[in-house]
C-alpha cells in the first residue's frame, strides 16, 4: 500500500515521477539537468497546493479512508507514552476493532480509546475492518468507567465505516450497547475530548464521540451514513456516492459551520500520512489544551454543558 495513489493525485504522482528520473539521470552525470529538476519542483509543489486546497467532499472521503492514513494505534505510539492496552469486555470477548489503554498523553494521564483498522487482508480480518462488535463498546464503557474511578480524562479517536451490521452483533445487543456509551458519556464525570482521525460513520463513531470537545482532522469525515449508502437510498445507485457526499456535507468545515464539532485540526499538506509525526503532534496539543481547559471545570458544570451542547444540536424551521 505503500505507493497506493488516488485518482485525484496521479498528475501528482506522475510529475513527481518525471523528477525522480531526472534525479537519478544527474546522479549518474550523464547530463546537468539541475535548472530543469527545479522547475519541476516548483511545479509539483504548485499543482500539490491546488490540488489540495480545493478537495471535493468525495475527494475527503477518499483521503479518510487511505490505505496509509495513520490509525489509533500509529497516534498511540507517537504521541502517548507508558502505553497498557487493556482487553475484554468481561462479557465474551475482546473485540480488536476498538482499542483501548491507559497511557501518558503529554505527561498526563489519561484513557485513550480508539477504533483500530488494518492494514492488509489477514489484519484487516483481525480488526474486522475496524467495524465493532458489541463487545467492543462494552470493553469502551469499561475503560470509561475505570477512568472516572481513578480521575483520568478519556481521550477517544474515531475512525470507522461504522458498527458492525452482522447477525452475531445483532443478537449480542449491538443496538443497546451503542446506546448504553452514549448515555453513559452524556453523564461521565471527567473530561471527555474526541478526535476523528478519518472515518465517523453513524452510531458507530458516535459511541466514542459523546465527548465535552469533538475535534476533526483536516481531511476526515463525519455523517450518519457512508456516501454509498446514502446514494443507495436516495438514488438507488451506489456509484453516486460522490453526489450524495456534496449533498450530505460530511466535511471538517461543514459541520464546524454546522456546530456539530468544535473544531479542525490541520493536517500536512496531503494528508496526514504524508507526515503522521506533524499530525500526531497537532492532535497532541490539541487534546492537551482542550484537557487543561475541561478540567479546571467542576464534574458538575462539565456534564451540564455537555449536555447542553448536544440539546442545541440540529436546526428546524416552523411555518
Amino acid at each position: 500500500m505503500k505507493d497506493f495513489t488516488l485518482e485525484f493525485e496521479r498528475p501528482l504522482r506522475e510529475l513527481q515521477a518525471r523528477i525522480d528520473d531526472l534525479e537519478e539521470l544527474s546522479r549518474k552525470g550523464k547530463i546537468g539537468l539541475e535548472k530543469e529538476i527545479v522547475k519541476l519542483r516548483r511545479k509539483a509543489d504548485k499543482l500539490k497546493l491546488e490540488t489540495y486546497t480545493d478537495l471535493t467532499r468525495w475527494q475527503c472521503v477518499q483521503l479518510a479512508r487511505h490505505p496509509n492514513r495513520p490509525y489509533t494505534l500509529d497516534y498511540i505510539d507517537l504521541i502517548t507514552e507508558e502505553f497498557v492496552e487493556l482487553k475484554g469486555d468481561r462479557n465474551f470477548r475482546d473485540d480488536k476493532a476498538i482499542v483501548c489503554g491507559l497511557a501518558r498523553w503529554n505527561g498526563q494521564a489519561a484513557a485513550v480509546i480508539g477504533h483500530q483498522k488494518g492494514r492488509g487482508t489477514k489484519e484487516n480480518l483481525k480488526r474486522n475492518f475496524g467495524m465493532p462488535h458489541p463487545e467492543g463498546y462494552r470493553k469502551a464503557l469499561r475503560i470509561m468507567r475505570l477512568a472516572e474511578k481513578f480521575g483520568l480524562p478519556v481521550i477517544t479517536l474515531i475512525d470507522t465505516p461504522g458498527a458492525y451490521p452482522g447477525i452475531g452483533a445483532e443478537e449480542r445487543g449491538q443496538a443497546s450497547a451503542i446506546a448504553d456509551n452514549l448515555s453513559a458519556m452524556a453523564k461521565l464525570k471527567v473530561p471527555i475530548v474526541s478526535v476523528i482521525i478519518g472515518e465517523g460513520g453513524s452510531g458507530g463513531a458516535l459511541a466514542l464521540g459523546v465527548a465535552d470537545r469533538v475535534y476533526m482532522l483536516q481531511y476526515a469525515v463525519y455523517s450518519v451514513i457512508s456516501p454509498e449508502g446514502c446514494a443507495s437510498i436516495l438514488y438507488r445507485d451506489a456509484s453516486q456516492a460522490s453526489h450524495a457526499a456534496e449533498a450530505m456535507k460530511i466535511t471538517a468545515p461543514d459541520l464546524i459551520d454546522l456546530g456539530i464539532v468544535d473544531g479542525l485540526i490541520e493536517e500536512p499538506l496531503g494528508g496526514a500520512h504524508h507526515d503522521p509525526g506533524a499530525a500526531a503532534r497537532a492532535i497532541s496539543e490539541t487534546v492537551t489544551e482542550a484537557i487543561n481547559e475541561l478540567s479546571k471545570m467542576s464534574p458538575e458544570d462539565r456534564i451540564e454543558k455537555r449536555i447542553e451542547k448536544y440539546l442545541r444540536l440540529g436546526k428546524w424551521i416552523e411555518k
